[in-house]
């Protein structure tokens, strides 16, 4: 018997009982579809979070106040303590975030990985109104013009503010897509007078869309000259944070390092209990995408068990069919077909049923990748295809070898005296 006669055989019995391959081809078919989605869904969220991270640019440092009683404020907020600290208890002599901290990492010196150091400080409730219109900014900052460049917020219309901006504390303003929504409409925002809190500034620049990230909207924001932010809205306090450039990517660790041994001596600390923190954006991707990385494979392999749900059921509905098909199989081997012939029909018949489910499983995978999920868009893994339909396959063989060992097994006469 030659391998064609082999597959017709395999055919002909899938076909006797189309319902039952199909029920066992469904089960391979959620199997395969499963993997291959949550492993897009995964890859998704992934990217969704990596993009988030590099829109602050991969060679940034945030430092930022870190001690329980400093508000880290754009106000300055909090208890002042002697020399200058904030009073948080026990730690009477941490000390917040100021301008002179952000004027000597600028020193090239010290700190001859930085490239730009932006102070930033943040007027809370600050309502903007244009004639009629009114919206209560998200996010209105005061910093420098190297701001724009170190967290990679472009400009799509209109220009920038100016170092000269800053030096004369002029009320100009850069502002988000959602602001200019909400106040503007349709109307060219540049040149136009906004007042925030009853102060006129105006409008110099709208910056380019930049979307969601997460819970908040990252278009809903406007930037100022710092210190006309400090004289209108937020008052000569302490910062909000400093925002600091590395010369490129693969210095940021370095920049780090002079960062923190400026600001140690400069707020006198001697041990690891920092009245400061610093966000390394590159060592977050790295962590980030080592998570994600994990929680994909996790999801990748959560989704495997209803691929191993499916290879029982294989198992199942071939022992059935070998019982059926016992006298069927007891006058081919009456009549000459070897061993080999019918252990090769019934794994080719398993193996079939596996095939067409994983296949069919692709195809609505590919087809639910096309739709957003959970506010995600999927990226489809070629790997994970091919891995999941190489796993389908390898199921139908090895959950199909016992049904199809025991019919080659069966002896002639006993097979035909089956009833």
């Amino acid at each position: 018997m030659n391998q064609l006669e082999i597959l017709r055989f395999a055919l002909r019995g899938l076909l006797a009982n189309k319902m039952r391959s199909s029920l066992t081809t469904l089960g391979i078919l959620i199997g395969v579809a499963a993997v291959i989605m949550l492993v897009a869904v995964g890859e998704g969220s992934s990217q969704s979070i990596t993009r988030n991270i590099q829109r602050l640019g991969a060679n940034t440092l945030t430092i930022s106040p870190q001690f329980s009683g400093g508000g880290g404020g754009g106000g300055g907020g909090g208890m002042r303590a002697p020399g200058g600290g904030t009073n948080t208890g026990p730690r009477t002599q941490a000390r917040q975030l100021s301008l002179a901290d952000a004027k000597a990492l600028t020193d090239r010196t010290l700190a001859p990985s930085v490239r730009s150091v932006s102070p930033v400080v943040t007027a809370s409730s600050s309502t903007a109104t244009y004639g009629a219109a009114s919206h209560a900014i998200s996010q209105f900052v005061g910093t420098y013009p190297s701001y724009f460049e170190a967290v990679n917020k472009p400009v799509s219309k209109g220009t920038y503010f100016f170092n000269d901006d800053v030096l004369a504390a002029r009320k100009v303003v850069v502002l988000g897509q959602t602001v200019v929504e909400e106040l503007f409409g349709t109307v060219d925002p540049i040149g136009k007078q906004v007042s925030v809190s009853g102060v006129p500034f105006t409008v110099v620049g709208v910056l380019k869309e930049t979307g969601s990230t997460g819970m908040q909207d990252a278009d809903d924001v406007a930037i100022a000259p710092l210190p006309a932010v400090q004289q209108s809205l937020s008052g000569f306090g302490s910062l909000s944070s400093i925002v600091v450039q590395a010369s490129g990517a693969d210095t940021t660790t370095a920049a780090q390092a002079e960062v923190t041994a400026i600001l140690n001596q400069r707020h006198g600390i001697k041990n690891d209990n920092a009245d400061y923190r610093i966000l390394n954006q590159a060592t977050l991707q790295e962590t980030v995408s080592a998570a994600t990385g994990t929680f994909t494979v996790l999801l990748g392999a959560v989704a495997a068990i209803s691929l191993l749900v499916g290879g029982i059921g294989i198992t199942n509905i071939m022992l059935v069919t070998v019982t059926e098909r016992t006298r069927e199989i007891g006058i081919r081997k009456a009549i000459g077909a070897p061993r080999s012939a019918i252990l090769g029909q019934f794994l080719l018949e398993a193996t079939l049923l596996s095939l067409v489910g994983g296949l069919s499983g692709v195809l609505v995978a590919f087809i639910g990748t096309r739709f957003t999920v959970a506010g995600i868009e999927p990226v489809l893994v070629p790997s994970s295809v091919a891995l999941a339909l190489g796993v389908s396959v390898g199921i139908g063989l090895f959950f199909g070898s016992y049904p199809a060992n025991r019919a080659a097994k069966l002896r002639p006469i006993q097979a035909l005296r089956h009833e």
